[in-house]
């Protein structure tokens, strides 16, 4: 297998990023530090740090990018985009959105249209990312949110928070790439723990990763060129599908259901069956 691997370009598509509510400034400065070693994209963080990582990250490269109505997305629009407001005149180049996930569910797209247009207009001149928390969402909820995120002017999409009941999948990925066409980003987060991993959501469209792993994402990419085939093994299926972990404790019932009526219906059934009929 002959693929090449541009260490600098997968580091220019990675966010950095450190969201755990129990971090502190000494959690920012090593992300800060580990980002201008490793010329990632940007660091992505909570909107109390932006103004540190700002001054620390001075002169280089290496942008800030701050989340809004995180991790829920249940803030009310002004809230919201008042929040995007500071962060951009803190030094935040860009913001990662979480959308009114529950109205998007009850189709108030309205609602959920204007929540994002709200975050857009605020955030100016700085690019906005809206998270669709795609665990709670069946794939057409997550075409919509996507048609919705692009006419509200945002510049990505956004698979998760990384809080939710699951992460990032290639086939939301796939799925997300295919509704907004190749002008528009999708960004990959959650679940995302080396460069295994990057690979394949990278085949499924991705083109930007936000990950706590970013060091061991490019170490393991630098060691790729030793086992390739190794590193590209083909995926049993079921083991890289959200079904896999539809739980009825972290779903919502519906969402459950639909993830069940998917697998029970999937060619794999047969051989990787998770439910019963």
């Amino acid at each position: 297998m002959s693929i090449n691997i541009n260490l600098d370009e997968i580091a220019r598509m990675i966010d950095h990023t450190e969201l755990k509510s129990s971090s502190g400034e000494k959690k920012i400065k090593d992300l800060c530090e580990e980002a201008l070693t490793f010329n990632f994209f940007s660091v992505c963080l909570n909107p109390c740090f932006v103004k540190l990582a700002r001054r620390l990250l001075d002169g280089s490269a290496v942008a800030v990018c701050s989340v809004v109505g995180f991790p829920l997305g249940a803030n009310l629009s002004r809230i919201k985009a008042e929040e995007a407001r500071i962060a951009v005149g803190e030094g935040a180049a860009e913001i990662d959105m979480v959308m009114n996930i529950g109205a998007l569910r009850e189709k108030q797209f309205n609602l959920v249209a204007d929540d994002i247009a709200a975050v857009v207009a605020a955030s100016q001149p700085a690019l906005v990312k809206v998270i669709l928390e795609t665990c709670y969402l069946t794939d057409e909820e997550i075409v919509k949110a996507c048609q919705l995120a692009v006419e509200a002017g945002a510049r990505f999409v956004k698979t998760s928070t990384g809080f939710g009941a699951f992460g990032a999948f290639p086939d939301h990925v796939r799925l997300m790439r295919a509704t907004v066409g190749p002008d528009i980003g999708v960004k990959a987060s959650g679940g995302i723990k080396n460069f295994k991993d990057v690979w394949r959501l990278l085949e499924a469209g991705a083109n930007r990763f936000g990950t706590s792993a970013g060091v061991t994402i490019i170490e393991g990419a630098s060691l790729f060129r030793f086992a390739p085939d190794a590193w590209l093994e083909p995926e049993i299926p079921c083991h890289i599908c959200p079904v896999r972990h539809a739980t009825l404790a972290k779903l919502p019932k519906a969402v459950f259901a639909y993830y069940k009526k998917k697998c029970l219906g999937c060619p794999h059934r047969d051989k990787y069956n998770r439910f019963n009929d």
